[in-house]
């Protein structure tokens, strides 16, 4: 009997934890470079989206910890010449997001034109069309304060690969609407010699002192700065406030300082997790002496190391336990909000058919080497650790080079795909190397097949980011394909999956395939 209670009181405690706890990473899915807010009892998150579009998306949560996607605040990427093509890499790097005088404003930077803002009465949108808020290359990281005696400022660093400099941060004035940069900027951080590519600085205020958050020594190893001063234009002191410690967090920092509606202190920031992307943790975070200490301090140390788990953040209501979309049934008349494509997409790209349950997707011409560049390629985050996807699909081909398939994608990629051959239908399976540097495909195995309807593709990734390829012709028993594939990353994001149909021959009416679901199984 006493060992039944021992059990009963661990089950117990077991199940309470569960129940109060939350456990990082709270996302794993590729969220770079986070910011965040609170508005009442709602929080706002954006990130990163670089080349992909739908670009900016918007997070809602509740409680910091279940997050769901509420829509993108960026349709069209401009310049729309330039965006139309594939641009790896580029586009909308570090955001900020704040809301000021009952709007919702974003700024983020594109690194080869400048600095934009867009801004919302609505966070599910409409947004309004970027404004260039000052133009140049290497702008990066921007973020605005708007000061208790009305004036606005805004903070931003430099990449070096556009600009010749970097690891300094500037403060710059802004006209009272925030469209447009008034002043040339004054330097207030130069972090060569303790904070080397510091960088993705967010603007704060609290009792008397201006502060800026920011990270710094690179995404993988780095650690995060604060710098404060009673003066906007400084001197600022500058202090560690979190760094990996002995923790199993790498690069712990570019992140999101938020409170509770009852003054708790929490802080958002990514870890980069290779394939995987750069997925969402959250932090304790108190202040002592008017300094932030991020994470849980150790050893006496000033600053925080990352936590594994921790007790859920204050929240006046019970917070729906949100999950991140990530299988399709294409039952609507939208696209569901994981998918972007590669470039702004054409207006024929693809269709919704919600009567048959139907994703159309229409073929492009494409006679590149690889799909590497190829802008139609309608593409999700990996939604977790380990999971399946399921696709099934009936093409409709006419010529040879036609195909349509499922795919990893990153620097390597492989996919499974149906296509027409030496005028012969074929299943195919084949990686790409070395994709970015234009390597031909290799094609591992092939199988002829008699139609190219009722077809079913499949991955299975395993933890470790490795990738197992099947396919079946009933949906009910699955051939996978020997060979695994070790997903790699892309240019600054993870590996992402899904689908395309493209066409090798110019023609009036070219392939097309119906999706009739996208499947995710997490595991």
């Amino acid at each position: 009997m006493k060992y039944l209670f021992v059990i009963l009181a661990l089950w117990l405690t077991i199940s309470i934890s569960a129940q109060t706890n939350f456990t990082n990473p709270i996302i794993h899915a590729d969220y770079s470079d986070p910011d965040a807010i609170r508005v009442g009892e709602d929080y706002y998150l954006t990130a990163s989206s670089f080349n992909h579009i739908p670009g900016l998306p918007i997070l809602h949560s509740k409680d910091l910890v279940h997050w769901e996607i509420i829509s993108y605040a960026l349709s069209k990427q401009p310049p729309f010449d330039h965006y139309n093509k594939v641009q790896h890499g580029n586009g909308v790097w570090a955001p900020a997001i704040r809301y000021h005088d009952q709007q919702f404003y974003i700024y983020y930077p594109d690194p080869d034109f400048g600095i934009y803002m867009i801004k919302a009465k609505d966070p599910r949108g409409p947004w309004t069309e970027p404004v260039l808020v000052q133009a140049g290359k290497g702008l990066i990281d921007p973020c605005p304060l708007w000061d208790d005696d009305g004036k606005l400022y805004l903070v931003h660093a430099f990449a070096g690969s556009r600009a010749g400099i970097k690891s300094i941060l500037v403060i710059k004035e802004m006209n009272e609407a925030g469209d447009k940069v008034t002043s040339e900027g004054v330097l207030v951080y130069d972090g060569h010699k303790n904070d080397p590519t510091v960088e993705g600085p967010k603007f704060y205020k609290r009792n008397g002192y201006y502060y800026i958050f920011a990270p710094a020594g690179g995404v993988t190893t780095g650690w995060q700065i604060v710098l404060r001063s009673r003066n906007i234009y400084g001197p600022y002191e500058r202090r560690i406030v979190m760094a990996q410690g002995f923790s199993t967090t790498n690069g712990p920092h570019q992140g999101a300082w938020v409170n509770t509606a009852n003054g708790e202190d929490w802080f958002l920031h990514f870890q980069d997790k290779e394939a995987y992307g750069r997925i969402l943790h959250l932090q304790p975070m108190k202040w002592l002496n008017d300094w932030p200490i991020i994470g849980i301090e150790k050893n006496g140390k000033e600053w925080g190391e990352p936590v594994a788990n921790f007790k859920l953040p204050f929240t006046k209501s019970n917070a729906e336990n949100y999950l991140l979309p990530a299988t399709d049934e294409f039952n609507g008349s939208t696209l569901g909000l994981q998918w972007q494509w590669q470039a702004n997409p054409g207006n024929s790209w693809y269709f919704t058919d919600p009567s048959e349950g139907k994703l159309r997707l229409n073929s492009q011409l494409w006679t590149d080497s690889n799909l590497y560049n190829y802008p139609a390629l309608l593409m999700q985050k990996f939604p977790a650790e380990s999971f399946s996807a399921t696709m099934k699909m009936d093409g409709y081909f006419a010529n040879n080079g036609d195909r349509a398939g499922l795919m990893v994608f990153g620097l390597d990629y492989a996919t499974v795909y149906a296509s027409i051959s030496d005028n012969q239908l074929e299943l195919q399976f084949a990686t790409c190397t070395d994709a970015e540097k234009q390597r031909s495909e290799k094609i591992q195995e092939r199988i002829k097949i008699d139609s190219v309807r009722n077809l079913f593709f499949r991955v299975e990734v395993s933890k470790n980011a490795q990738c197992q390829f099947g396919y079946s012709l009933d949906g009910k028993n699955f051939t996978m394909f020997k060979q695994l594939f070790q997903a790699k990353p892309g240019k600054w994001v993870g590996a992402k999956l899904g689908m395309y149909c493209t066409r090798a021959v110019k023609f009036n009416d070219g392939a097309y395939t119906d999706i009739d679901h996208f499947k995710i199984y997490l595991k």
